[in-house]
């Protein structure tokens, strides 16, 4: 079975990466992701894994009535957004879980654990039965 594993950030988090992480700091948190990336790769739960840019550059687009699309602002109005996500092949729930949990504890500015949260959601190979 496959799982999404979401990193979601506060709203703010892009705009301080910058400014409140030391370089040592930003440097640990990202040497942490490689190398639980490269764990997920050795122990073959690796499917895919990605960073996101900051929500500020994102756009929302839907089909106008000729099906062209329509691009609508930049609205960062939540509090958090996803920040980054993994899908990982595992054979249980339990072991996504625990994946999802190694990687909340990546290095924070202070170089303690940020112990985010990491939402988990089935990859379906199907649609629902209805």
């Amino acid at each position: 079975m496959k799982y999404l594993l979401m990193m979601n950030a506060p709203r703010n988090a892009y705009k301080h990466l910058g400014t409140s992480w030391s370089k040592e700091a930003f440097q640990a948190h990202i040497r942490f992701m490689k190398d639980f990336n490269k764990g997920l790769q050795a122990s073959g739960n690796w499917v895919q894994a990605e960073g996101l840019a900051d929500p500020r550059q994102a756009v929302h687009v839907h089909a106008g009535n000729d099906g062209l699309p329509i691009t609508d602002g930049v609205f960062p109005e939540s509090k958090e957004f996803l920040a980054g996500f993994w899908i990982v092949k595992v054979d249980s729930p339990e072991q996504a879980y625990a994946l999802a949990a190694k990687v909340s504890t990546a290095p924070g500015p202070s170089g303690g654990p940020l112990n985010m949260t990491i939402e988990v959601r089935e990859v379906l190979s199907a649609p629902p039965d209805v």
